[in-house]
């Protein structure tokens, strides 16, 4: 993940001078990257892509139709084929509206959407998300904006029926390997929502939830606070360890897919769906 961060400030700088000038390598004042999933959350795996959403200050608002196009020529450049390969492939599609949103949003119109139009689910995925490249100072007042819309109060049974009808769908749309590491019950997925919803529930009383620590750390301090019991939460921390190392396995040996073998992992599995239980009463 810190060599993605590093890789894109990189590419952003020579983006910047092609686009806009000059003869330095520096990231457009005012301009920034924002990661999502693994790489917002610093678990990026081998073969991981970017999920990423461009932000731009609104003093730059004249300049929306060049940053657009310095967006555009570093997803270009992270995905072009190469001799030595593709750096790595992108997704965009959390940015707002989607694939059919802007590719560069405003910082007021990224708050706007976030406060009045933003679904349960993307506020999930802002539980995962950081600054990674451009300008710092406007990454720390999407850090400041990221920890006000996670710990405002929130309905709790109303936020996991929520969460859960998104896991449901999910579950009916990806046809994935009944072995599926990511997709099976007890897998990453039913972790993850575990996590993001104990993040949007309770951070407004526990704002320590709100550092971008990754789930391990996450469930370790859940544990520590309370918020779930102890074994259960020590349990589900040490099976995404497992199941992580799984899927790193799977990448550096070019298989499609990360299954388990048969029963593999089964202790872990039934960790996971005992933090499920917990956090969602079933």
């Amino acid at each position: 993940s810190a060599l993605a961060d590093l890789l894109l400030g990189v590419v952003l700088g020579f983006a910047s001078r092609a686009v806009l000038g000059g003869d330095g390598l520096e990231a457009p004042p005012g301009f920034a990257v924002v990661g999502y999933g693994k790489l917002g959350g610093k678990e990026l795996g081998y073969g991981s892509d970017l999920d990423i959403v461009f932000l731009f200050d609104e003093s730059r608002r004249e300049d929306a139709e060049k940053l657009a196009r310095v967006a555009q020529r570093v997803n270009t450049w992270l995905t072009s084929h190469t001799s030595g390969g593709v750096l790595y492939e992108t997704d965009l599609r959390l940015r707002p509206d989607g694939a059919s949103g802007l590719m560069v949003s405003s910082f007021p119109a990224f708050r706007d959407y976030q406060f009045t139009r933003a679904w349960t689910w993307e506020h999930q995925a802002l539980t995962r998300a950081r600054f990674c490249a451009g300008d710092a100072s406007l990454g720390e007042r999407f850090e400041a904006l990221r920890r006000e819309i996670l710990s405002a109060p929130r309905d709790g049974q109303k936020l996991r029926e929520e969460i859960l009808a998104m896991r449901e769908k999910m579950r009916s749309e990806v046809k994935a390997d009944a072995r599926d590491v990511k997709h099976v019950d007890g897998g990453l997925v039913d972790l993850e929502f575990a996590v993001q919803a104990l993040v949007l529930a309770e951070s407004c009383r526990h704002p320590a939830l709100l550092g971008n620590k990754g789930n391990h750390t996450l469930l370790n301090l859940a544990g520590e606070m309370g918020i779930v019991t102890v074994p259960v939460a020590a349990a589900a921390a040490d099976a995404y360890l497992a199941l992580r190392a799984r899927t790193h396995a799977a990448s550096l040996n070019d298989e499609e897919h990360a299954l388990f073998a048969e029963g593999g992992l089964a202790a872990e599995r039934e960790a996971v769906m005992a933090l499920r239980r917990e956090v969602f009463g079933r």
